[in-house]
């Protein structure tokens, strides 16, 4: 049984250039996919390629106060928001009692960043009491999505194929509702998909244009007064004034207006009271629809006590005509989306849809997943923050990274001879896998290369040196013993793994702890430490020792020219240990007395 074990390691061992084909591919594949995606480069943090300093000044809220708690937990939150996994580079620090400072590098999702840091993503849904247009329309919005009322679609033509391109919440017998978008307007319904298409008798009746004057609350309440009635009438929701100062002291328990934009034209809202609050959502995931018919939508879980709010609002929503069995979704005092009702949607898990951008759900998603701030907080400036600074410190920082890579070129060169070509191939190796995977995690987790990332990829170079070192020892110690090449490349391999394994797992263990516990720059330098671990044992494994057991069949390492880093005599090697045997059978000749 042992012979076959041995036939099946030599195989293994005599056949290297699968490990180096594998690592090729891997190569090849990365750099591929790099091109292809169009970061050739890797995305730089704040102090290398500029970005964008804001200011924002806390404002207090009903029922909070601005102090450091507040101020501590907003702090986190935007944190999270911009930061993703912590090594996008994004800073945000208090500075004062009230200001918040945000530093957002330069980069394709920084935009996206600085809109979402002081959003308090504030999520209520309303029942609608009123809408109407309050502008020019670039083209015909339904009524069932945004109010302006017309006709209700025909039974059996599915919404989203209809001309109006018509957004609604259905249900078919006791599956759960769903709901379709117009182009670029929000629906809300059941993440659990059933039939869309409005059963006879139970969709909307079309009554033209909705009402524009306020009428009780589904619920029951009071009817809305002169003056809200009057505010609603002179809401101009085309002018950024007027849509800035809509809605913003009301209360949730009040009735307030407010406006939302659909298939480019907006409209104005009366709202009831909210009936289920933006905390009440669980957690939040932008998906995109894998068949095709809403594209990126935000998949919302209730809490039990949402849940079951959400259940009863959309009840009673559904006993009531247009525009009463709408209900508005409104954040951040906007309306996204006003869908219309046609039973209770159950089940406590519901979703966001219509035409969506891959960045928006993510957006919308992060915001409300984090939660909503505890403060409000108002843009007091914008400032663009140059790298010139940083560029210096950079240049400084390679210029010290290429006099350490020389000097350890030259000791490897001068001590190992022709093993040097081993090292400075695997460096050479690990060097381009850090350079693509980098570029590739920019656009992938917003991963930015910052200076203390730049010195941790310096100090990575010691550490894959190091790891070629072990194993070269190692193997040096085997011809000491007076092992020939071949069999001391394989000898020292078990060796010399466990030695690099357990290295690697010490530098890879501290780096994983410095990313835990610290925040900012330091993530950074910690995040490219561990990073350049996995990298050293990758190349160790599937480059050094297979290029190795190649090498160890030519001529010039194998017989042990005094250029190739292991002759034996510069070694001090033993004399091959042999043992003397008698012979098997009779010796004719004379015999040495002394032998006898």
């Amino acid at each position: 049984m042992a012979a076959p074990k041995r036939g099946r390691s030599a195989s293994a061992q005599s056949k290297p250039g699968r490990s180096l084909a594998l690592i090729l591919i891997a190569i090849v594949a990365l750099t591929g996919g790099m091109f292809l995606s169009g970061h050739t480069t890797p995305r730089l943090g704040i102090d290398l390629a500029g970005g964008t300093s804001i200011t924002l000044k806390a404002k207090a809220d009903q029922g909070s106060a601005i102090n450091k708690a507040n101020m501590d937990t907003a702090v986190d939150i935007m944190n999270r928001r911009v930061n993703g996994l912590g090594v996008s580079e994004a800073e945000v620090q208090t500075q004062g009692t009230d200001n918040i400072i945000v530093n957002i590098p330069k980069g394709t999702n920084s935009k996206e960043a600085q809109q979402q840091v002081g959003t308090t993503a504030k999520l209520y849904f309303r029942p609608v009491l009123a809408s109407e247009p309050s502008g020019p329309a670039t083209q015909s919005p339904s009524p069932s999505a945004s109010s302006s009322g017309s006709s209700s679609p025909k039974p059996g033509t599915s919404p989203s194929s209809s001309a109006s391109s018509k957004e609604k919440a259905s249900s078919s017998g006791s599956a759960s509702p769903t709901a379709t978008a117009t182009s670029q307007g929000r629906a809300v319904s059941d993440a659990l998909k059933a039939d869309s298409t409005p059963s006879p008798g139970t969709s909307a009746s079309g009554s033209g244009k909705p009402s524009a004057t306020p009428s009780a609350s589904p619920s029951g309440g009071a009817k809305s007064d002169s003056k809200l009635q009057a505010q609603y009438a002179a809401l101009n929701c085309t002018k950024a004034t007027d849509r800035a100062k809509a809605g913003k002291k009301a209360k949730p328990s009040e009735t307030t207006v407010a406006c939302g934009e659909v298939d480019g034209a907006w409209y104005k809202y009366l709202l009831g009271p909210a009936a289920v609050d933006g905390t009440e959502v669980k957690k939040a995931a932008a998906v995109f629809d894998t068949t095709g018919a809403s594209g990126w939508q935000v998949q919302m879980t209730f809490t039990k006590s949402g849940a079951d709010k959400f259940a009863d609002i959309t009840g009673e929503l559904a006993k009531n005509q247009r525009p009463q069995n709408e209900f508005g979704i409104v954040l951040d005092g906007e309306v996204v989306s006003s869908p219309f009702v046609q039973q209770a949607i159950t089940g406590g898990q519901a979703e966001i849809s219509g035409s969506f951008k891959q960045e928006e759900a993510q957006s919308l998603a992060n915001m409300l997943s984090y939660g909503a701030l505890p403060l409000s907080f108002q843009e007091q400036s914008v400032t663009t923050v140059t790298a010139a600074l940083g560029g210096e410190q950079l240049h400084a920082g390679l210029l010290a990274g290429a006099i350490g890579l020389a000097l350890v070129v030259i000791y490897l060169v001068v001590y190992y001879r022709g093993l040097s070509v081993v090292a400075m191939a695997s460096l050479l190796v690990s060097a381009i896998l850090t350079y693509v995977i980098m570029s590739l995690l920019g656009p992938a987790i917003g991963f930015a290369l910052n200076l203390p990332a730049v010195c941790g990829a310096i100090v990575a170079i010691g550490i894959t040196a190091d790891s070629f070192i072990v194993y070269f020892e190692r193997i040096r110690d085997e011809i000491r013993e007076g092992r020939s090449l071949r069999p001391a490349v394989e000898r020292a391999w078990p060796r010399a793994r466990r030695t690099i394994l357990v290295s690697d797992f010490v530098s890879f263990l501290a780096a994983a702890v410095l990313f835990v516990v610290t925040v900012g720059k330091v993530q950074g330098f910690a995040f490219t430490l561990g990073l350049t671990t996995l990298l050293d044992v990758v190349v160790v494994f599937l480059f050094t020792k297979p290029l190795m057991t190649l090498l160890a069949r030519r001529k010039f390492f194998a017989n042990g020219h005094k250029w190739s880093g292991l002759d034996p005599k510069s070694l001090g090697a033993k004399p091959p240990l042999r043992r003397t045997r008698r012979p098997a059978g009779p010796v004719s000749g004379p015999v040495d007395p002394k032998e006898a």
